[in-house]
């Protein structure tokens, strides 16, 4: 071909058709494996403009064609959370290389509404469910009990326990991470340390208090050196703004914090930043899940990287392995502490 640079934009089958001056019926045969009605010289001048020209197949074109059902449905909560939002976008773009298309479903964390939605998808028949969170409900115990094809994210399977709580499973190893917190705030000289948590706490943010409590105890801090803040409801900033309110105005001021999410910690700087404390300078504070956005809106900011855009491949890989009728095991990713 003379111009052998990729396109910049989508190549369709009529580009290619163009390119090779053939017709557009005769590039589709070829692109789909009927070779046999086309000379040699055909196919292989095709097939050089499809590898020059960089043109891909539309997987979810050919899975509609065929009739087959490629909708999978992710329930998640809060998407105004970077860290769902950045799951939900891994997975989508891992799920339409494999000829899948996702539809999105924010539950808010309330239970009416996740179950609302696992009826209204089943009603549409869809192929498969991501819960990124979840909570128990009487919808997904009946989902869990048919053994629909359910892949879990962040938060496990909550109506199984031991080994079966985590197939099907995909997550980081949060204790771990709540241990790596204590570790970074120790090595940085930190002794009067508080965390921060949610009132309405889920296996995750308990998990990483847990981790976290344990490990800065083994490296010598007193418990009366070890402060836990509260406070309810389901925002994160809201949680952390109002934590720390109470945490600094006590007798002790911590010199550094674990926030079990970014979004606390955001809540936490809005508080420090009102009383005219500095932040990491008067306080360090450090936070699970290293959103990208904190080089931008958050420098001051000190985390323990998720690989959350990681999450989408592992979970496609998940359910691919449920439709071939096979017992899928866990995927915990590594952490970067």
């Amino acid at each position: 071909m003379e111009n052998s640079r990729k396109a910049a934009g989508p190549v369709s089958l009529a580009t290619i058709a163009a390119a090779t001056d053939v017709s557009i019926s005769t590039v589709s045969r070829i692109v789909n494996g009927q070779t046999h009605r086309a000379s040699p010289e055909t196919v292989a001048r095709i097939r050089q403009a499809v590898d020059a020209l960089g043109y891909k197949p539309n997987q979810i074109g050919r899975a509609l064609k065929q009739g087959r059902s490629r909708v999978v449905a992710m329930l998640t909560a809060n998407l105004n959370n970077p860290v769902m939002a950045m799951i939900a976008s891994a997975t989508e773009a891992a799920l339409r290389d494999i000829g899948h298309v996702m539809t999105l479903c924010d539950t808010h964390d309330r239970e009416d509404l996740q179950d609302e939605y696992l009826q209204a998808m089943r009603s549409q028949s869809v192929g498969g469910y991501i819960l990124v969170t979840n909570i128990k409900s009487p919808g997904l115990a009946d989902f869990v009990a048919r053994g629909e094809p359910v892949v879990f994210a962040c938060r496990p399977n909550p109506y199984a326990s031991g080994p079966d709580a985590s197939r099907g499973f995909v997550g980081i190893d949060n204790c771990a991470a709540g241990a790596a917190a204590a570790d970074r705030l120790w090595s940085r000289g930190c002794r009067t340390v508080a965390v921060i948590v949610p009132m309405e706490g889920s296996v995750v943010t308990k998990e990483r208090e847990a981790g976290f409590c344990r490990r800065i105890a083994e490296l010598g801090v007193p418990p009366d050196r070890l402060a836990r803040a509260q406070a309810p409801g389901l925002s994160h900033l809201d949680v952390g703004y109002a934590a720390a309110e109470t945490l600094f105005a006590g007798p002790t001021r911590p010199d550094g914090i674990l926030c079990v999410s970014d979004q606390i910690a955001y809540g936490v700087y809005r508080s420090a930043m009102e009383r005219g404390i500095r932040i990491p300078d008067d306080c360090l504070v450090i936070s699970i899940d290293g959103s990208d956005l904190n080089r931008w809106i958050a420098p001051w900011l000190d985390s323990i990287h998720v690989p959350y855009a990681e999450f989408g491949r592992h979970i496609v890989l998940q359910l691919q392995t449920i439709w071939r009728g096979e017992t899928p095991g866990a995927a915990i990713l590594p952490f970067q502490a």
